[in-house]
């Protein structure tokens, strides 16, 4: 989902001893859930004309304009909204997990947007949260959505709200410079249509260096993001929702070469995502290729402001792949646990999250939302006018399945990005960079 003031599924590289001390307080025991759970039992809003607040956490942008809340209020008038953003994902599971940890009930609010990448961590203290199992809400998804949130004994966790269909935007403008097609068709063929891969883009964005002092992509964090997902099960065992040995994993070692091979071949900007250089890039023709989920044109166009030249191809290396997309999901310690699940229930049906498309370009996870005519007529006029609703519903409709993702993934991936980055920004070499991140992923096994 894009950014509202700032940053879009965001991550910022932490450091280590965030990202463990993170972990570790939240996939270990907590050892302060009873008394979290203590101070609010699950309400049921007594008084049903009283009035109440009901507060919704989210972070970045996820389309909840003003407009679209006070709609709520005005069919609910008893029930005043208070939306909180934080700017970014990680600064909002953090603020998550210190209200668990603390049992300060009073920093958590009623309904919490959970990333993808972190629901497993959710998951494993379902007990926190409610029960959004409803008759009324089934098959409003995409089936793999649903699995996303769904637990082992059929809890549903979380309601859907985006999901993050990857295409392929591009600067035509830097594409006619260096002698390569710019019509997004031709453009979507030129990567390979539908056997487009990998190798074929790397490839592409070696015949775009021999022609252009501006590089190929943006940065490593952003692609490795894009090729790990097509894994289907990256960093932990299904079986046993261990990690699995870093050391040993070829398939991930093998992503991490094809990108480290193209820093080397000198087609990666070197920017880290959401930083203010990358911000900065989008103004100084930095880079012309980005892997793009739909969340992704919100902050395109905000960095891009006064630039011209942006479109977006409809095509993907390696087949279809989803990048982030959330989910809203109810605590039980909620004072008003009844009326939050009422809340949560409409922000995801497809009416509202086909606003919250137009509003903020947030692909809905909706069945009836994608083939609304509202989000299959709707184009981009800063993207050369695309017909993005028809792309990403096309990048959607190309996703077989949702990539097994464990307790531990959000922390893997970290490391590794924080190895990629290393060698993206020239501090350290592919090898050492790697060592270092097997070697921090092989303490994660060692608490188990």
């Amino acid at each position: 989902m894009p950014s509202k003031n700032g940053p879009v599924r965001s991550r910022t590289v932490a450091p280590r001893r965030v990202a463990l001390a993170a972990l570790t307080a939240f996939v270990l025991p907590l050892t302060a859930c009873g008394s979290l759970l203590g101070q609010s039992p699950a309400g049921d809003g007594g008084d049903e004309d009283a009035p109440i607040t009901l507060t919704v956490s989210t972070f970045n942008n996820f389309g909840y304009t003003d407009e679209l809340l006070a709609q709520y209020t005005k069919e609910h008038p008893n029930v005043t909204v208070e939306h909180i953003v934080a700017p970014t994902s990680d600064e909002a599971r953090l603020q998550m997990l210190k209200a668990f940890t603390t049992g300060d009930g009073a920093e958590l609010a009623d309904i919490v947007a959970a990333e993808v990448d972190w629901m497993p961590e959710l998951m494993q203290h379902s007990e926190l949260f409610e029960d959004l199992t409803d008759p009324a809400v089934t098959k409003r998804w995409v089936d793999w959505k649903v699995a996303q949130a769904t637990t082992p004994d059929g809890k549903l966790l979380g309601y859907g709200t985006d999901i993050g269909p990857e295409a392929i935007c591009y600067r035509a403008d830097l594409f006619e410079e260096a002698g390569l097609p710019t019509d997004r068709e031709e453009v979507a063929n030129l990567l390979g249509g539908k056997d487009a891969t990998w190798e074929r883009y790397f490839e592409v964005g070696r015949q775009f260096a021999g022609q252009s002092d501006v590089a190929w992509f943006d940065g490593a964090t952003g692609t490795f993001q894009g090729m790990v997902n097509q894994l289907p099960a990256a960093f932990e065992d299904p079986a046993t929702q261990l990690p699995t040995d870093l050391s040993t994993n070829n398939e991930v070692r093998s992503v991490y070469d094809q990108i480290t091979a193209a820093i080397d071949d000198g087609l990666s900007a070197g920017l880290v995502q959401w930083s203010p250089e990358w911000a900065a890039g989008f103004q100084q023709n930095t880079f012309a290729t980005m892997l793009c989920p739909g969340w992704m044109m919100g902050p395109i166009e905000s960095y891009s402001a006064g630039v011209q030249g942006w479109d977006v191809a409809n095509v993907f290396p390696g087949g279809g792949g989803n990048w982030g997309g959330s989910f809203l999901a109810v605590p039980s310690a909620g004072a008003y646990t009844k009326e939050a699940k009422e809340l949560a229930a409409w922000l995801t049906a497809p009416e509202q999250q086909t606003q919250a498309f137009t509003a903020a370009g947030a692909f809905p996870s909706q069945i009836e939302a994608q083939g609304s005519e509202t989000v299959q007529g709707y184009t981009n006029k800063f993207f050369n006018n695309a017909p993005v609703g028809k792309i990403f519903t096309a990048r959607a409709q190309s996703i077989d399945d949702a990539p097994y993702k464990g307790p531990y993934y959000f922390a893997i991936r970290d490391e590794v990005n924080n190895a990629l980055t290393a060698v993206d920004t020239g501090s350290s070499g592919p090898e050492i960079a790697w060592n270092q991140a097997v070697q921090t992923v092989g303490d994660f096994r060692v608490q188990e």
